[in-house]
């Protein structure tokens, strides 16, 4: 027996499925469909039926996206019972959806979220009576506080031991066109009959906080210092615990696999310990920066913070094609660009979504960041290496800008910007760890194998031919270097330089690693001295602008192609990163070198 969860968004839907079915729910893909529906499933009186999560939708006549994939999979797949949920304090502007469901002559049951909220509100809805005008079930809930599910899945039982055979929805456009002009109508006496609407909303903390969070001039002072805060919570919290992870999954390889793998050759234990595990190693190493940020993400978003921001950088990123949504995740992709990449699932439109993809590899990560604060202080005076980090950041921002222009053409967004401005509260404990615990075993479960292939190929080109050092100028990885001159001399790349860029594909974090290696230098200031002597600081700053721009980490280009589902974006990320980080380098290169600066 299947059933489908259909609702608008903000609504509780995806706080319901996830406390009906349990958080760690699978994503399937479906006939007729080309995208992923979350899909769980709940035992009802010993007997188990599948719950699909279908996208919210605010119509089901709308043209969005997400209303066209709700239509194709109701007039494509049998179901045994529509479960429509609607905020309960918002049901003067969602029970009209709740009537066009009505409409399609599918076996429903109707749950009003929120019901805390609404009493609190002062909205008050005789739900005796609007199940009879409806034909329906209907049961007031609050799924934040896990106190329904019982009566829900009584509930749930109940009404398909009377719903029949499964059956799809067939001539859908149809059904709903037919009683178009009497909606208005019925929906105007549903709320006469059946809802009481305070005079004014009884949510005065909600408008207090908007006086000064929406405020003409304090409002995105006061959302930078916000995020600017979290970061600072993540990174604080999150880097230690990336150190420790590292220190314990070293200790293991030492102490653990180092022994049990004394008897192998020389190049099968370095494949095994310094390719594979190291592989793993790096997946791993993501973990708690995505865990965190999810977990600060949950309060962003649904306190509903995140609609506010969005709804203050709006005007401004709409001449670039985006909207503000757009920019919040490319100031969280100044942390990681792994996670603010995955949050772009909030969008609706995959035009914008996609365009917003390309966007967000431009900022300058945390992982650049220990690069460029390691070369500054090597290559430039205390004075200048300042100057040195706010310019990569400038051009960070314009490379955004410039990309933004360029592609919004070729990845339009056909609808406009819906928010809802709910009121403000706070997610529980459970909703934020079951949350951030699902985002972060989702990534592990997509990400570990495309990963470690690419640290596996890496450690090989470093390693390859038998009898050379590793990541010298006769390995694989060398020879590249070499061979990759006549592209990259021009911008001031060595050899040398051109092998660590090779460890920066994999994960920029890497790239000290590599220059350690390369240059045979262990310690971080003999490391900056051996470079000092061999690059001029021309050389360096064009390293650096190349490192800020160039192709983005496999990480990240493991997420492009997972969020894009597609080959070509994720193609066109990698390429037009490249070729924008060369262009940039190279006019910088040539003309300092132009002018007689070196």
């Amino acid at each position: 027996m299947t059933m489908a969860l259909v609702g608008m968004p903000n609504s509780g839907k995806s706080t319901f499925f996830n406390g009906l079915t349990g958080s760690h729910s699978p994503i399937g893909n479906w006939p007729g469909l080309t995208v992923e529906l979350h899909q769980g499933n709940v035992q009802l009186q010993g007997q188990t039926v599948g719950l699909v999560d279908l996208p919210g939708i605010y119509d089901l006549h709308g043209l969005s996206e997400d209303e066209v994939i709700v239509r194709r999979f109701l007039e494509n797949t049998p179901l045994d019972l529509l479960v429509l949920i609607l905020n309960a304090s918002q049901i003067d502007r969602q029970l009209r959806l709740a009537l066009q469901v009505q409409q399609l002559g599918l076996p429903a049951l109707l749950l009003l979220n929120m019901a805390d909220e609404a009493e609190r509100f002062g909205v008050r809805i005789n739900t005796v009576m609007l199940s009879h005008q409806l034909a329906m079930p209907v049961l007031l809930i609050s799924a934040k506080y896990n106190s329904c599910f019982k009566n829900v899945e009584l509930e749930l039982a109940a009404v398909l031991a009377k719903a029949g055979p499964p059956r799809r929805v067939e001539g859908l456009e149809e059904r709903l066109g037919a009683g178009e002009a009497e909606l208005e109508g019925r929906l105007a006496e549903l709320l006469n009959q059946c809802v009481q609407l305070p005079e004014r909303l009884r949510d005065q903390r909600t408008r207090r906080l908007d006086q000064l969070l929406l405020h003409p001039l304090l409002g995105l002072p006061l959302f930078f210092l916000v995020m600017f805060l979290m970061f600072q919570a993540i990174y604080a919290l999150g880097v230690p615990l990336q150190g420790l992870l590292g220190q314990l999954l070293g200790g293991f390889g030492s102490a653990v696999l180092t022994p049990l793998l004394a008897w192998a050759p020389a190049f099968v234990r370095g494949f095994l310990l310094e390719g594979l595990y190291q592989g793993i190693g790096t997946v791993a190493a993501f973990l708690p920066v995505i865990f965190l940020f999810f977990l600060a993400m949950a309060v962003v978003e649904d306190s509903g913070y995140l609609s506010r921001a969005a709804f203050l950088m709006d005007a401004l990123m709409e001449r670039l094609g985006l909207d503000g949504r757009s920019f919040v995740l490319s100031l969280m992709g100044f942390g990681c660009n792994v996670p603010a990449i995955l949050g772009t699932r909030v969008m609706r439109s995959k035009g914008l979504r996609i365009l917003t993809m390309l966007v967000i590899p431009f900022s300058l990560c945390s992982a650049r960041l220990n690069v460029f604060l390691f070369m500054t202080a090597a290559l430039f005076a205390p004075k200048q290496g300042a100057a040195v980090l706010f310019s990569l950041y400038l051009i960070s921002f314009l490379a955004a800008i410039l990309t933004a222009l360029i592609f919004k053409g070729q990845f339009p967004s056909r609808e406009p910007l819906v928010l809802e401005l709910p009121p403000y509260r706070f997610p529980t404990l459970k909703q934020m760890l079951g949350r951030s615990w699902g985002e972060v075993r989702h990534f592990w479960f997509w990400s570990r194998k495309f990963i470690i292939f690419g640290v596996v190929a890496v450690w090989l080109l470093n390693n390859l031919p038998f009898g050379v050092a590793p990541a010298s100028e006769q390995s694989l990885s060398g020879l590249l270097g070499s061979a990759l001159q006549p592209l990259l001399q021009p911008i001031g790349i060595n050899p040398k330089l051109t092998v660590a860029l090779v460890f920066g594909f994999i994960a920029k974090e890497i790239v000290l690693g590599g220059l350690a290696v390369i240059y045979n230098q262990a310690d971080t200031i003999q490391l900056g001295h051996a470079m000092a002597r061999d690059i001029s600081w021309t050389q360096a700053y064009s390293f650096m602008l190349f490192i800020l721009l160039y192709t983005p980490c496999l990480s990240t280009v493991a997420v492009i192609r997972n969020e894009s589902k597609s080959w070509g974006v994720t193609l066109l990320s990698v390429f037009w990163s490249f070729l924008l980080a060369w262009l940039v380098a190279f006019i910088f290169f040539q003309g300092s070198r132009l002018i007689g600066v070196h």
